[in-house]
């Protein structure tokens, strides 16, 4: 087997509004409804579904929990312009802009949290 891409990813959460709101407001992510009138988040070619904390669909995670993700996003926007983005927003900036390695080379992060605690770092590609 070769693995080609992630398709999506599933976040439990304890308020699904309160997090679509945050995901569209704050990193720009589109909330779309589906099947069974449920939420994902949506960015790029990818989505993250949502489960509501003890409504989770089946199958699901052997201990769904919020705020036990830890996502890494790579922005398009410059990392300065990212941390005044979220201090705009009133979201407190745990770390950044600081060197790391991504999945294709050197990148430079800021890390923050969603309204799950939920690790949030977003990213850019160091420049050659």
């Amino acid at each position: 087997m070769k693995i080609k891409c992630f398709d999506h990813i599933v976040l439990t959460v304890d308020h699904i509004a309160t997090t679509c709101a945050f995901y569209e407001k704050v990193l720009g992510m589109q909330v779309v409804t589906f099947a069974g009138n449920r939420q994902a988040l949506v960015f790029g070619r990818q989505k993250i579904n949502l489960h509501q904390r003890g409504n989770e669909f089946e199958p699901k995670a052997h201990a769904p929990t919020p705020g036990s993700a830890d996502i890494c996003l790579i922005a398009d926007t410059p990392v300065e312009e990212i941390i005044a983005h979220l201090k705009s927003c009133a979201i407190a900036v745990l770390e950044g802009p600081v060197p790391r390695t991504g999945a294709q080379g050197p990148i430079v992060s800021v890390y923050f949290r969603d309204p799950d605690h939920n690790l949030i770092e977003v990213a850019n590609y160091a420049e050659a």
